[in-house]
């Protein structure tokens, strides 16, 4: 049975929304660094490193996207990525480091759970394509 979750076009539909919150996401940190870091209560420099980070991180999610067929290897990267973007996230939440303010609190937390479910529909979108369906 066909299921819409087996198919390349789930994968290819995830990649997309994980590029395109990446770049909002990014271009946020990078454009109200300031604004964000009072509200947030994250130091400047988090922001500035998260934010190229996440700009670069969508730039390789567009191209797998855009690909024909779908690299494996590469949406690999995408899936540890994410996971080791929750791990980092749910470390600046727990740790002793940093002070964030409670709109920080949940905006970490929000990255944590929205990060790490991305990463495990990619996961599941992976180990279901086809043979045929990614190089």
């Amino acid at each position: 049975m066909f299921s819409l979750m087996s198919s390349p076009r789930f994968l290819r539909a995830v990649v997309w929304f994980d590029a395109s919150t990446g770049v909002l996401l990014g271009a946020l940190h990078l454009l109200l660094t300031e604004p964000l870091a009072q509200w947030l209560g994250l130091p400047v420099g988090v922001l500035l490193v998260s934010g190229a980070m996440l700009l670069g991180y969508a730039a390789l999610a567009i191209a797998i996207a855009r690909s024909d067929s779908m690299p494996r290897g590469w949406l690999w990267v995408l899936i540890v990525g994410n996971f080791a973007w929750a791990l980092v996230s749910l470390a600046l939440l727990l740790g002793s480091a940093l002070a964030p303010t409670l709109l920080g609190q949940a905006y970490l937390l929000v990255h944590v759970v929205s990060v790490a479910l991305l990463a495990e529909l990619q996961w599941f979108g992976v180990r279901r394509l086809p043979a045929w369906a990614a190089a």
